[in-house]
């Protein structure tokens, strides 16, 4: 089993300070096999902002796999946006744009979904479409595939279509080729996990959609700030959703949910179901 904590949308340059040494620290105490960020790690892609990025990641625990955002590219710099738009990106966070994971079991795949010409959009391309079948096509069955975006391929109910990311359909096609289990992904500022079988017909085929919502953000939505712990094994994914708790200023555990392999994909376990650490949906467990 591996276990995977999902952060997203952090937001430099607009967090709550007082989030940030409470979310390292409950994150440390999962002990994850893999920290995912994915995207918008700053509010304006100012160097400041990165700085701050960077130093609040070098707090969490290691291997990290880091994709960058929409927010991460200049937006008011016009010669930065088309010419250098993620050069800062490179230099304080990671110069790898499409990094991976991958061990004995999981193969978790990063795809930078941000693009100049749109600010809140994102796009996947024919090369990156490429690149996934290259890579994730070849796996052996028993290894469970991950791509983490910042863009959705998928929405939870009521959610604008607006923000799925470009050529998500063409892409649909080549996850569903190579057998992908499950998207991660973050822009939205809400949790929730869904899977693809209503929106895409791909013969069967379904992948796990899991969204995080913001972990530091001031920009909230109507949710509080919240992360994801996916433990991971080969037919089963359990989701964890920790979320802070002011009154007593930390993150808890607020939600689990846990889904088996179906011959088309995820299937949702019922609430009764005991998950893959042993507990039991509903009984929240506080963070270490």
């Amino acid at each position: 089993m591996r276990t995977l904590v999902h952060l997203s949308d952090l937001h430099f340059g607009a967090v709550d300070n007082a989030l940030l040494e409470p979310l390292a620290n409950c994150v440390h105490g999962l002990r994850p096999d893999l920290v995912v960020v994915s995207g918008d790690l700053t509010q304006r892609a100012r160097p400041i902002q990165f700085q701050e990025a960077r130093r609040f990641l070098d707090t969490l625990p290691k291997p990290q796999l880091v994709v960058p955002g929409n927010h991460d590219v200049p937006l008011y710099n016009v010669f930065q946006r088309f010419f250098q738009p993620l050069d800062k990106f490179r230099r304080y966070i990671t110069a790898d744009l499409d990094p991976e994971y991958s061990d004995d079991e999981i193969t978790v795949v990063g795809i930078n979904t941000a693009r100049s010409l749109t600010f809140k959009r994102g796009r996947i391309n024919e090369e990156q479409i490429e690149y996934l079948r290259g890579r994730l096509c070849k796996l052996d069955d028993r290894i469970t595939k991950i791509v983490v975006t910042h863009h959705p391929f998928d929405l939870p109910p009521g959610a604008d279509t607006k923000e799925i990311v470009g050529r998500a359909r063409a892409a649909m096609g080549t996850l569903a080729d190579c057998g992908v289990d499950l998207l991660l992904a973050g822009h939205l500022h809400t949790s929730a996990a869904t899977d693809t079988s209503d929106r895409y017909d791909m013969g069967g085929y379904a992948a796990l959609v899991v969204q995080a919502g913001t972990a530091t953000s001031t920009r909230e939505r109507g949710e509080e700030n919240s992360f994801n712990v996916i433990r991971v094994a080969p037919a089963e994914v359990c989701i964890d959703r920790y979320m802070w708790k002011p009154n007593v200023r930390e993150f808890l555990l607020a939600g689990r949910e846990a889904y088996d392999r179906a011959a088309t994909g995820w299937r949702k376990k019922l609430p009764d179901k005991t998950s893959l650490n042993g507990a039991r949906e509903g009984n929240p467990g506080r963070s270490h």
